[in-house]
This record gives structure tokens, C-alpha cells and sequence, in this order.
């Protein structure tokens, strides 16, 4: 799972980056409510820790721009405060859950894998672009009914791109969400794993389905 941790103490951000990434979790951190917004849009997170006491912006009113921008990511609020009702604004807003400090990271740790089965409940069904076919559960790939053996990165690549169907997904957007937040601009890892991505779904057949924007990036459509 892919986290965002949107907490301003140094200290706590850096025990609970410490914590998630030793459970096997994929943790960005953000100081501000800002930065959250900003990141949110260019990465796909299974799920948000977002702190409500937060400098400037604070974290209802980010959980409400969330949901606003019909952003469905699970938030999960961490607050100091812990009255009931701050807790009943806060699932109000949109919130999926909500642990007062201080608290243990393994509940926190719980609270998330179970925020993440929920997620991955409403992603199981087979995506399909054209006669392209994606099994996120069996994790099979198949097209014209021929199955395509696929490296696990190259594997998460499609599922990115099938999943953003018809979008123009730019370079900086497939590294963020297919690799890691911090990429280096200048290679050109990301061409060489579309071309070879390229030459198992598209090589043998007529119909091509992955589309390189020149100077923007690429698309997976049935046609341009």
C-alpha cells in the first residue's frame, strides 16, 4: 500500500514513516495541508493519515476539499482531541476513520490494512480496454483470450494505465504513481519499460492500444 502522512510534528511524522515503511507500506510524508493537495493530485494513494491540527490549512477543511474534488481515497484522521464531537465532524466530513493521541502503531497499522481491503474491494472488477483484459485479483493479463506474461513492474505500469484509460497520463504522473515520489527526470527508464510493455500487448496484433503523446506522455485507448 501506498500512504501519504500529512503531519507537521517531526517527530511523529518520523515515527510513523518509520513504522508503516518496516510493515511493508510505501509512506510519503507532507508538513502542511497544502502539500497534501498537491500530491494528492499527482499520486494514487490506497490511503491518507491526515493529522486535523495542521498549520494554515487545517485537516478538516483538507478532508474537505478531498472529497470535494470527489477525491475517494480512505482518510484515516489522527488528532490530539479526542471529544466525541470532533470525532462525529470529522466522519461528517468524509472522514473513513479516526484515532485520537497518542495511540499505538500497530492499531494504526491495523486500521490501515483494514482501510486498504475496503479500497481493494471496489477495484476487483476486470478492467478492459478493447479486447485487453486485466484480472486485478488473479493478477492475469490477457488479450484476444491469449494470456501475456507481464514482470511485475511492467505489471503495475498497465494496471496504472488501464485504470487512467483515455487520459493522456504524463511522464512525471506514470513515475509518481508506478515508481516512487522522487524520480530522476532525466532517465529514460520509464521508455524503456513502455516499449517493451508495448511489444507484448500491441506486437501481434492490428489494433494498437498504447499511444505515445509526443512531448506530453501516453495513453491507453483503442484509437487516437
Amino acid at each position: 500500500m501506498r500512504i501519504l502522512v500529512v503531519e507537521d510534528e517531526l517527530k511523529t511524522a518520523t515515527l510513523i514513516h518509520k513504522a508503516l515503511q518496516a510493515e511493508g507500506f510505501s509512506v510519503d510524508l507532507c508538513e502542511n495541508g497544502e502539500r497534501a493537495l498537491e500530491a494528492s493530485r499527482a499520486i494514487t494513494y490506497e490511503a491518507i493519515v491526515l493529522d486535523i491540527m495542521l498549520p494554515g490549512l487545517d485537516g478538516l477543511s483538507v478532508l474537505r476539499q478531498f472529497r470535494e474534488q470527489h477525491n475517494p481515497t480512505p482518510i484515516l484522521l489522527l488528532s490530539a482531541r479526542s471529544s466525541p464531537q470532533e470525532r462525529v465532524q470529522g466522519l461528517n466530513c468524509g472522514a473513513d476513520d479516526y484515532l485520537p493521541k497518542p495511540f499505538l502503531m500497530a492499531e494504526l497499522v491495523a486500521r490501515l490494512r483494514a482501510l486498504g481491503r475496503r479500497a481493494a474491494d471496489s477495484k476487483t472488477a476486470v478492467l478492459k480496454v478493447a479486447d485487453l483484459a486485466l484480472d486485478p485479483v488473479s493478477r492475469r493479463v490477457e488479450r484476444s483470450g491469449k494470456a501475456i506474461e507481464l514482470t511485475s513492474r511492467e505489471y503495475a505500469l498497465l494496471e496504472f494505465l488501464m485504470r487512467s484509460a483515455g487520459q493522456v497520463c504524463s511522464r512525471m504522473v506514470v513515475y509518481q504513481n508506478v515508481w516512487d515520489f522522487r524520480f530522476d527526470p532525466g532517465s529514460n527508464l520509464l521508455e524503456v519499460y513502455i516499449r517493451r510493455l508495448r511489444e507484448k500487448i500491441d506486437g501481434d496484433f492490428e489494433l494498437k492500444l498504447l499511444h505515445t503523446i509526443r512531448g506530453i506522455g501516453y495513453v491507453l485507448k483503442e484509437a487516437l
